[in-house]
């Protein structure tokens, strides 16, 4: 097999993912087992494989705030979420016989390690795949900026955004049958006409460290080795 085109990648998932149909709860253990197996593929090839994963499965804060808590109280309980889909995530890949470690943003020293950048670095050095949860431990910010975030701070070569959709349209391709789907995207363009790759916050940080992002379906199998192998698919955002 062809050499990855990338060493180390940082893959965020979103919480809805862990769902599937629903009918199997907040969580699909079968679903993520299916992914969990995706992963160890790339894994066995050398790859360092940082993890970030939302909580939308379980709750979500920004649709909280019009009915409950205000907004630091809803993204905490957001992010407590993401600690949960991250011990699901852990369970399921050390029954694939991958060693993986949880550091969370927020201490709860019983179920995660505290996060320290170095500490991930040398997890991801010894090939232990590393979870982050709890977001940047911070309210007023999605776990799409924690993934760009500590995509930057481990020095990943790539972050992969993992959803249902096969790339970045220029409308809803669910309500739109004519909508346009990009190959290739500029920051820029992203920011500018709102097309929902992932929050601005995120984009800015990535587009100042010029690192890609590489948007694609997950639920279709094999798409994270072709996306490894530097295989055209889904949208990718990059210079200017």
């Amino acid at each position: 097999m062809a050499k990855p085109a990338y060493k180390r990648i940082l893959l965020k998932l979103s919480g809805e993912a862990f769902m599937g149909d629903g009918s199997n709860g907040p969580i699909d253990f079968e679903l993520v087992g299916k992914f969990c197996r995706e992963v160890a593929e790339i894994h066995a090839l050398g790859t360092e494989i940082g993890l970030v994963v939302g909580g939308g499965n379980i709750i979500r804060g920004a649709k909280m705030r019009k009915v409950g808590p205000d907004r630091p109280t809803g993204d905490y309980m957001g992010m407590l979420a993401t600690i949960i889909n991250a011990m699901g995530l852990q369970a399921c890949l050390e029954n694939e016989g991958i060693p993986t470690r949880v550091l969370s943003a927020i201490e709860m020293r019983p179920v995660a390690e505290p996060y320290i950048r170095r500490r991930a670095i040398r997890h991801l050095e010894k090939g232990r795949i590393v979870i982050f949860g709890g977001g940047t431990g911070n309210p007023f910010f999605s776990t799409d900026t924690a993934a760009a975030l500590r995509a930057n701070e481990i020095g990943a070569e790539i972050l992969f955004k993992a959803t249902k959709v096969d790339g970045v349209y220029d409308s809803d391709p669910l309500t739109n049958p004519d909508a346009k789907r990009f190959d290739e995207l500029s920051y820029s363009r992203a920011l500018s006409d709102n097309l929902r790759v992932m929050d601005a916050t995120a984009i800015s940080l990535c587009k100042e460290n010029r690192l890609p992002i590489l948007v694609f379906n997950l639920t279709r199998p094999g798409s994270i080795m072709k996306a490894l192998n530097g295989e055209r698919i889904g949208t990718i955002v990059r210079g200017d």
